[in-house]
């Protein structure tokens, strides 16, 4: 499979979630192997991508700290009321300057290194809006991990007019629109951290 033009690609790490199961805590600096989650996913996307934004809403500068070796640029959603992920995917879209944007949340410490190339191909060759990850397909009922995208920063004005509204769900948003779904077989590439206990857990492992 063809690598695509990194150049065409701009990384987006949410990371502006209330971590309610975490307990209110900011789940992307919480450590694992001494280095904040959210670090972990910038080392991988920033491989893939010309250039990185994170998406938080709480310690911005803590943000751009970690941000700072990949260039990353730390924006807050529009509204302060932490209106879910895709407030913050409006913001990595309105803050890219590229024709695509590779969407991950900061608590999937091992999304894969091909993500972007696996996601290009279908996206270009449906000529989709968004692709996104399925797992599980040999399942009867495969997995969905909507936030981990691919998505043409063009939608932004829609996504505004759809939050503007009163929209929140993910997947309905998608639903406007010419989508893809990329099966992956490596269902643990797309672990999310959703606790402490799973937290402490894999630090263990």
């Amino acid at each position: 499979m063809t690598s695509p033009d990194t150049r065409r690609i701009t990384g987006l790490i949410l990371a502006g979630g209330r971590g309610m199961r975490m307990g209110g805590v900011d789940k992307g600096l919480q450590l694992l192997h001494g280095e904040p989650l959210a670090l972990h996913v910038a080392r991988r996307i920033a491989l893939q991508t010309s250039d990185l934004v994170i998406s938080a809403n709480r310690h911005l500068d803590a943000y751009q700290a970690l941000g700072a070796p990949f260039g990353a640029t730390v924006v807050a959603d529009a509204s302060s009321d932490f209106s879910g992920p895709l407030a913050g995917i409006l913001a990595g879209l309105r803050a890219a300057c590229t024709e695509l944007v590779l969407c991950a949340p900061c608590d999937s410490p091992y999304l894969p290194a091909d993500l972007a190339t696996c996601l290009a191909a279908p996206l270009d060759a449906n000529r989709a809006d968004i692709a996104t990850v399925t797992t599980g397909g040999d399942r009867s009922e495969p997995s969905i991990h909507p936030v981990f995208a691919l998505l043409r920063t063009s939608l932004a004005d829609d996504l505004a007019a759809y939050l503007d509204g009163g929209g929140r769900k993910v997947r309905a948003w998608y639903a406007r629109h010419m989508t893809v779904e990329v099966g992956f077989s490596n269902e643990g590439a797309f672990y999310n951290v959703n606790s402490l206990q799973e937290l402490a857990d894999l630090e263990r492992a």
